[in-house]
């Protein structure tokens, strides 16, 4: 089965915009190299409680979450069998994979919200390379460099902005909690250091964090609105690069 035959739940607000962004390139990469039997094996390294995890396993998946934390995992196996899907739940690394999961093992990985925060993102590169099946796909979400400058900016703390653009890991300071923010070009280079081909690039939550929470909560029409201005600058090539998050799609070429 594919996720083009069912809709996942919407969030709300900025979540609900990030979610829609996502599940719209999901869609089409699982079009794309699901089997010809319906159904594929994916990995969801850092996936936590199973925001993505649980919904791919309603539209017939086979999903793995490997999560350092097993708090986490525990609250992904009751959402899991509450949703009355099996997915199975691995404590781990992301670093760790190939050993925690062997080769080859996934016709998707995902990896959302991770390269900001390991302490070797080329590490972790290799192991989700090694983790995905020549003819499969990499997703990956990670911070935007510019959106953080733009932000700062917008909040008038203009030299936290300058640090971001000038810092190697587009941080404003010490006070800053993310270790680590991407542009396209970096995102880039890092999986094809890792042998990946790039496939798609999109733009998630580029102008949802600019507007009043209250417009996008609130107001229908204004949320809908929203949704499809997201989704049109989400390939834009030049306004994906502003995006808060940057969503990479990136393939191992087959054998």
């Amino acid at each position: 089965m594919s996720v083009s035959g069912r809709q996942p739940k919407r969030a709300r607000g900025g979540g609900r915009v990030r979610n829609a962004v996502l599940w719209e390139a999901l869609r089409a990469v699982l079009e794309r190299i699901t089997p010809e039997a319906g159904a594929s094996d994916i990995v969801d390294v850092g996936g936590g409680t199973g925001g993505f995890a649980v919904p791919l396993a309603e539209l017939g998946h086979r999903v793995t979450v490997v999560d350092a934390n097993p708090d986490s995992l525990a609250a992904l196996e009751r959402r899991a069998a509450e949703a009355g899907v099996r997915v199975r739940a691995v404590q781990g690394d992301a670093v760790d994979l190939p050993d925690l999961l062997g080769p080859a093992a996934a016709d998707l990985v995902l990896c959302h919200s991770v390269l900001e925060y390991v302490d070797d993102p080329a590490a972790a590169m290799a192991a989700l390379t090694a983790t995905v099946r020549p003819g499969g796909s990499v997703s990956l979400l990670a911070a935007g460099q510019l959106a953080a400058a733009l932000s700062r900016a917008v909040g008038g703390h203009f030299d936290d902005a300058r640090r971001v653009l000038m810092d190697v890991a587009g941080r404003w300071g010490d006070a800053d909690r993310t270790p680590r923010r991407f542009t396209r070009e970096t995102l880039t280079a890092l999986a094809q250091g890792a042998g990946l081909r790039v496939a798609e690039l999109h733009g998630v939550r580029i102008f949802a964090d600019l507007v009043p929470g209250g417009i996008s909560d609130g107001d229908s029409d204004s949320a809908e609105a929203l949704l499809a201005l997201e989704s049109v600058a989400a390939v834009h090539p030049v306004l994906r690069d502003l995006a808060a998050q940057l969503h990479l799609v990136a393939d191992r070429p087959a054998a």
